[in-house]
């Protein structure tokens, strides 16, 4: 492998998956559109007034379970967590952030 600046890249082969991932993007702020379908006690009006998923204390999505890391409305989660792809570039650049590992073989050239 070529040594890389990001501390955070590994020489492990293995795809980020959900079931694998730390759940990073849990952590990031989720704005709610029009045909979502999120159960109300997850949700939140922003201080602008729209609609986004609600965060507890820990700032982790208060829709995600803390035991499975996996989320209890799946089913019904947020069109942009539906098109939020683990191991895509989003997905990289924020473990990056956060400093979780990066698979060497997700890490372009």
């Amino acid at each position: 492998m070529t040594q890389q600046s990001n501390s955070a890249v590994t020489d492990e082969s293995s795809a980020v998956t959900c079931a694998t991932c730390k759940a990073c993007c849990c952590k990031l702020e989720v704005m709610l559109m029009g045909d979502d379908d999120v159960p109300e006690e997850f949700t939140v009006q922003d201080q602008w007034g729209g609609w986004v998923m609600l965060r507890l204390e820990d700032r982790w999505c208060a829709a995600l379970d803390r035991k499975t890391m996996l989320c209890t409305i799946y089913e019904r989660r947020p069109f942009i967590c539906r098109e939020y792809q683990a191991g895509d570039s989003d997905c990289l650049d924020e473990r990056k952030q956060l400093s979780l590992p990066v698979p060497a073989d997700m890490v372009p050239d």
